[in-house]
């Protein structure tokens, strides 16, 4: 196929996310053609499984400009701007309306199994840059197809793949086997069945992010109503100055109050630290779970087991094609010192673009929470920036590609795990909005101050 055939096919988009959406959305806008492949039957697929999570942004940090033109002959209206919207509004509100407006350029229930050049694998160098992409798919009902693509967008994010408890990284012994009393979500204790699971039983928390802050502020409301609800709260290192995010001194308020109610539920009795645990093996004990760590220390029996150690890309399908990616992070080379979490948090990133997510395939990108592998610390203005300059540099607008047009708050606007029962009014107030401005907290079940700390 020759340069000006290849230059008249789609560019597609893996991922009808808000980082998805929001790159097809720019493509439309520099008169480019996209097709959005999304596994799932909606937009927004991922982000629906966290619903009850009150975002960490409000409306006015959780929108693109591009998507917003598309969305205004519609008569849709952002949302009030100050206020904080769960991952079900974010979807039902934002996403699926978005996605409406694109029609025919979003295929569902296609699966993508793999990218590669047409007719070459990742060994041929001859004439590698000129060939199209082209993009294995398998449908709902089993169907494969191949689409040819003149670049590829992979915006599927990491939410697919959670880490597992094995403090190595890899999954404990017995993990798979116990997977019927093990979770790799926040529970969301407002759905019966979930509660029920919980409810007067003893759970394992595993993990030391607001993830598992979250999870624990759970179980300790869980407990006040539920005799016998206990946490037993797993870590991987000891409890330190910073365990807890610093309190109210926290660079980041609602990473702060979140927490000081995960400390809460620890010094009221509803859970239990366990420190220094590394996790190696899962064993059985009648209906009960053990885990043991590699010292060769047992915890004592559990009912359940939460597992919130974080997510990691999935490169599977991407193994025909040449990627640049940092050896600890996964994320593209350029960008891996930038949001290395051993050095930044979310205030300390600044916008990027097109330059810091090239990779030696020329027009392959991974945005979104994907483009930062293993790093937590992403945020869905900076995805927006990411799409807005890979557009630019499609149309061969490298000017635009390369002018940073994102001005965040001082401190940063970040994302994590949230509070589903903070009203999305609570956050109000802050000066530069999100989690970095001024906190605001409030009275939760009476005793504990919390903010909100959500999912973008």
């Amino acid at each position: 196929m020759n340069a000006p055939a290849t230059h008249q096919l789609p560019v597609v988009v893996i991922g009808a996310g808000p980082v998805g959406l929001a790159a097809a959305a720019h493509l439309v806008e520099r008169g480019l053609e996209p097709l959005v492949l999304e596994a799932g039957p909606s937009a927004g697929t991922a982000v629906r499984d966290w619903a009850h999570v009150r975002l960490f942004s409000p409306w006015a940090e959780a929108t693109d400009p591009a998507a917003e033109k598309l969305l205004a002959p519609t008569g849709w209206v952002r949302p009030d701007d100050g206020t904080y919207p769960t991952g079900g509004d974010w979807a039902e509100q934002y996403l699926q309306p978005l996605a409406d407006v694109l029609g025919d350029k979003i295929r569902y229930g296609a699966t993508v199994t793999g990218v590669a050049r047409a007719g070459r694998d990742r060994i041929v160098d001859a004439d590698r840059d000129e060939q199209p992409f082209t993009v294995h798919i398998e449908l709902a009902d089993g169907r494969e197809e191949r689409i040819s693509a003149r670049a590829v967008i992979d915006a599927s994010g990491t939410w697919s793949i959670p880490s597992p408890m094995g403090a190595d990284g890899l999954p404990a012994l017995g993990e798979k086997a116990a997977a019927d009393r093990i979770s790799y979500r926040v529970p969301d204790l407002r759905d019966p069945a979930v509660r029920a699971r919980y409810a007067g039983k003893r759970t394992a928390v595993i993990g030391s992010g607001a993830s598992a802050f979250t999870a624990l502020a759970y179980l300790a409301g869980l407990a006040k109503q539920e005799p016998g609800t206990h946490a037993a709260w797993v870590l991987r290192r000891g409890i330190g100055a910073n365990t807890f995010g610093g309190g109210e001194a926290d660079q980041l308020p609602a990473r702060g109050a979140l927490g000081l109610r995960a400390k809460a539920a620890v010094e009221d009795g509803h859970a239990s630290a366990v420190t220094g645990f590394r996790t190696q093996a899962v064993e059985r004990d009648g209906d009960r779970l053990v885990l043991v760590a590699e010292d060769g220390r047992h915890l004592d029996p559990v009912d359940e087991v939460v597992v919130l150690t974080g997510f990691r890309p999935d490169l599977s399908f991407l193994s025909e094609v040449r990627l640049g990616l940092d050896e600890r992070l996964q994320a593209p080379t350029a960008l891996a010192p930038l949001i290395d979490p051993n050095v930044h948090s979310c205030g300390t990133v600044y916008p990027h673009g097109v330059n810091e997510l090239a990779h030696p395939e020329q027009d392959l990108y991974l945005v979104g929470m994907k483009s930062y592998g293993r790093a937590p610390t992403f945020l869905a203005l900076t995805g927006y920036e990411q799409v807005r300059s890979i557009a630019a540099a499609l149309a061969g607008d490298r000017d635009a590609a390369e002018r940073v047009e994102l001005t965040l708050p001082e401190t940063g606007v970040c994302g994590g795990a949230g509070l589903y029962d903070v009203p999305d009014t609570a956050a109000q107030g802050g000066e530069g909005g999100g989690c970095c401005g001024a906190p605001s907290t409030l009275q939760i079940d009476g005793v504990t101050p919390a903010a909100t700390f959500g999912g973008c």
